[in-house]
């Protein structure tokens, strides 16, 4: 192992992290909590039965959650223990709680496959590489896990989840999620009330306080004297049995104090009363002994030379700890372990801005700047108040080495202090607009603006002004994709024409795409920005084309534009121009090509996936369900949107709602999806996104169509096809038709008609052609409506469009019963049925079967058999599994351990009643 760069990581695996004492409530001394440890026992005995659990305790400061964290690691002597800790000062260091819970299991990182090794390596500074994705990184944590726990069961330990950095936070909520079947526990401990969203949605277990009888004796065992009753009563109320409460709040109160509860601090809140507490005892030690703490306080990796170097320096000798230590706030061993983290603040608060620039001044001398230079940096800035571009020049160098190892978060923390020490306006202003960048690349884009206002304070050139105008554009479009976000963006285009053609290229284009989601409400916003463009000059790679090809869409008509988009779809490569996923979907979509529609949204799944590119990967899933929800695979789309939801649960990276409404309307289940369309609506007008509207429209009119509501469906569509939304309008066209020939309205069916048919003899495809023959059949000539029905259906089939061909059959269907044609009826009507049931489209199903007993035809509900009860995940297994995938490579796509797909597809095959992986394809397809 290479030494030198394991220093260079920011965080020294072979020391022991900080921990925390509870000197009178952890392991036989713990009072009470029955509930809590019998759920702690349950969680090592299934452990240790070969299954993974996870567990979020929950309590406010000094209800007993490390106490409980303390009896889980005693009572897991069969077990792989490891143990991390948030800590407040470490908060804006990447990766540094995972690397302290992962330090003691990194003898197994040769395990893993070498992406996921390479990864995690370059994440903890133990090799240089380039900059791995946040996905790829949990899924090398996740591999480590279960590589450990092959050999005994592990338990992992995390807490202070409230002080992660949130590059551990966001890796380990994505493991806790993957766990299933590799003998893990993680538990975590976090401070409540706090920020609910950590970890939300994962099991939890409520730490309150203690019984009446537990906190009475609790309270009993540190009262100098004897109290009456009802004073005991009422303590024991006040701090609702909080027992750090109960063990802090009378040391040093007089009985008269004690007498009235509290005396006057019954308002405050308990954590600052309980903190309050701790600053009177500190204020009570000696001055070398108080600079101690502090300099323990501020040190917060728990290291024991470090520190006593640093004291050293500071002129403090090592007898400065014995009262620290004799008052029972902290333990000096191989290790720091403070009492309670309130402790540490309270140091904090009790020291003046001098001493605890002087302490980090003396911590930034006694470390190594060859070893551990980004602390040292973070040390340095702490202790300098004016500006010092010396310091300034090593956060940033700092900076560079975190960005290199995909700490952007905490990069952009480091040029933020970087700039605010700055002396020269210029380089200040640099370095603020490179923490903007950074910040917005971490996925913070409401922390962008202040920044980008201190980088316009300085003197900027014109690049970087246009830079500042780009990137203001770009996190209003994050923050909200609507019309407000597209004249930002294009004003920004505009500066960059001049200065920089590749970024004012790209800029056009997400101007243009920020008009697209504004759709009907962004006013001209699509021609403004069209017209624009329309004299950048021409480009062949793929954002010139798709420039191209979207500007003649919306100057010079659809069928202009073909040529154009088609020729970008054909160029675009999943894995370099990902990027650009968010057009080429729709884009696809708008021109008919499924080809193209799936083979780029299954390659950016693979790619995102294998890279683990988080920005991207839940516009990939996206798309990909949306291309498997046309294909009639709602089971495979619904597993991708379930990935995707989870996803967005452990990231906040939400995945556009296009594919879930989609599926709702298709699958036909009225309430659930009136619900989501109303909802839609709703944020459609606070965004400002007409796209949702046009989406929001076509949604009902399919729902309504699938149920036979068909005014409510004409209505519907008639509204959505108001406005030509890319990707959606010729859709919902095909909609318009079918419900208007329904009601008997024959004029609008046949202008609908026409208007689909100027796009689809451009397009040109099978897909399109079929569509076309399908609006025929309805709006057309009556005397050549089975030809046309007879020609959808043979288009359609050399489609990859399984849905719309099995509408087709319905519709043909329909058409042979009214002209009394009933066994030819029930053979379309018959495929038609099975597809949509088969599909889960029980809208469709139901208006099938209903056609099918209007035919003369006996319609069984299918009977649900065993192999309708596969999870997602073990869905997902099998048919990976089936196309010839080793366990391994099926871990990596669907991110999880080997033994859990394992674990999966053992169940697979007892609920399909096989024994071998040569079985699963044929019991897949009969399935």
């Amino acid at each position: 192992m290479n030494h030198h760069l394991l220093g260079r990581s920011g965080l020294r695996v072979s020391r022991l992290a900080l921990g925390t004492m509870n000197l009178d409530t952890a392991g036989p001394a713990l009072r009470g909590r029955r509930r809590e440890r019998d759920t702690l026992d349950r969680l090592l005995r299934d452990v240790r039965a070969g299954h993974s659990r996870v567990l979020v305790l929950r309590g406010e400061a000094g209800a007993g959650k490390t106490a409980l964290l303390d009896y889980l690691t005693e009572h897991a002597p069969a077990s792989r223990v490891t143990r991390a800790a948030g800590v407040e000062p470490e908060s804006e260091i990447a990766y540094s709680a995972l690397q302290q819970l992962c330090a003691p299991l990194l003898g197994h990182l040769d395990r893993l496959p070498e992406p996921q090794r390479a990864a995690l390596a370059t994440a903890f500074g133990l090799s240089l590489g380039d900059p791995p994705e946040v996905l790829l990184i949990g899924l090398a944590v996740l591999g480590l896990f279960a590589e450990v726990a092959l050999e005994q069961p592990l338990v992992c330990v995390v807490d202070d989840v409230q002080w992660l950095d949130r590059m551990s936070e966001v890796i380990l909520t994505f493991v806790a999620r993957r766990l299933n079947a590799e003998s893990v526990a993680l538990v975590f401990a976090s401070r409540s009330p706090g920020d609910e969203r950590i970890l939300d949605g994962l099991p939890e277990l409520r730490v309150d306080g203690l019984s009446d009888a537990d906190a009475r004796a609790l309270l009993d065992s540190v009262l100098p004297d004897p109290v009456d009753a009802r004073v005991r009563d009422r303590i024991v109320a006040e701090t609702r049995g909080n027992p750090l409460a109960l063990l802090e709040l009378p040391r040093g109160l007089t009985p008269a104090e004690l007498a009235f509860g509290f005396g006057t601090q019954g308002t405050a809140p308990l954590v600052s009363r309980v903190e309050e507490g701790f600053q009177r005892r500190i204020a009570a030690l000696p001055a070398d002994t108080r600079r101690l703490l502090l300099t323990a306080a501020v040190e917060p990796i728990g290291d024991v030379p470090l520190l006593w170097r640093a004291l050293k320096r500071l002129g403090i000798g090592p007898d400065a700890a014995a009262p620290a230590e004799a008052a029972g706030l902290v333990e000096l061993g191989t290790r720091v372990r403070f009492r309670h983290p309130l402790v540490r603040s309270a140091s904090w608060r009790s020291s003046e801005a001098a001493e605890l620039r002087e302490v980090h001044r003396a911590l930034a001398e006694v470390t190594d700047a060859e070893e551990d230079p980004d602390r040292r940096a973070w040390h340095r800035a702490h202790a300098t108040v004016g500006p010092d571009e010396e310091v300034a020049s090593e956060l940033q160098r700092s900076a560079g080495r975190l960005l290199a190892r995909g700490g952007r978060s905490a990069a952009a923390s480091f040029l933020e202090r970087a700039a605010e020490l700055t002396p020269d306006p210029k380089p200040r202003a640099a370095r603020a607009l490179a923490a903007a960048r950074a910040r917005f690349a971490a996925g913070a884009p409401a922390q962008v603006p202040d920044l980008l206002a201190a980088a316009e304070l300085g003197p900027l050139d014109p690049l970087q002004r246009a830079g500042v105008e780009r990137l203001r554009a770009q996190v209003a479009f994050a923050l909200n994709p609507g019309r407000a976000a597209g004249p930002a963006l294009l004003a920004a285009a505009r500066r960059l024409e001049a200065l920089d053609l590749p970024a004012a290229q790209e800029t056009y284009l997400s101007a243009l795409g920020a008009a697209v989601h504004a759709g009907r409400l962004g006013s001209d916003n699509l021609r403004r920005a069209a017209e624009a463009a329309r004299g950048m000059p021409a480009n062949e790679d793929v954002a010139g084309l798709f420039l191209a090809g979207l500007t003649a869409w919306v100057l010079d008509g659809y069928a202009l534009a073909i040529p154009l988009l088609r020729r970008a779809l054909d160029a675009l490569t999943a894995n370099e121009d990902l990027p650009l996923l968010w057009l080429a979907g729709p884009v696809a979509h708008e021109v008919w090509d499924d080809a193209a529609w799936h083979r780029l949204t299954e390659q950016a799944v693979g790619f995102a996936r294998t890279t683990g590119a988080l920005p991207l990967l839940p516009t990939a899933l996206e798309s990909r369900a949306s291309a498997l929800l046309f294909a009639g695979r709602f089971a495979d789309a619904s597993d991708l949107l379930d990935e995707a939801d989870a996803l967005g649960q452990a990231t906040g990276l939400a995945a556009h709602p296009s594919a879930s409404l989609a599926l709702a309307a298709h699958r036909g289940r009225q309430l659930p999806a009136l619900e989501l369309i109303e909802a839609t609506v709703k944020d459609a007008d606070a965004r400002g996104e007409g796209w949702l509207l046009g989406l929001a429209g076509y949604a009902k009119a399919v729902l309504s169509n699938g149920l036979g509501h068909y005014p409510a469906a004409l209505e519907a569509a008639r509204q959505a096809a108001e406005y030509e939304d890319l990707a959606m309008f010729n859709s919902t066209l095909g909609e318009l038709v079918e419900a208007a020939a329904r009601v008997g309205e024959r004029a609008v069916a046949a202008e609908a008609r026409e208007r689909l048919a100027e796009r689809t003899g451009a397009a040109g495809t099978d897909w399109a052609f079929g569509a076309q023959a399908l609006a025929d059949a309805l709006a057309g000539p009556s005397e050549k409506a089975e030809e046309q029905y007879r020609k959808a259906i043979e288009r359609l089939a050399a489609s990859r469009i399984g849905l719309q061909l099995a509408r087709a059959r319905l519709l043909y269907g329909e058409w042979l019963r009214r002209e009394n044609r009933r066994n030819d009826a029930r053979i379309q009507l018959r495929a038609a049925h099975e597809a949509f049931t088969t599909m889960g489209a029980e809208g469709f199903a139901e208006r099938a079967g209903r056609e099918l007993v209007a035919a003369g035809e006996t319609v069984r509900k299918r009977t649900l058999g065993v192999c309708d009860d596969l999870t997602s995940q073990e869905a997902q297994s099998a048919r990976l599994a089936a196309a010839g995938h080793t366990n391994p490579e099926i871990g990596a796509v669907l991110f999880l351990s080997p033994r859990t797909v394992e674990w999966h597809l053992r169940k697979v095959f007892t609920k399909l009643g096989i024994s071998s992986r040569r079985e699963l394809a044929a019991a897949l397809r009969d399935r």
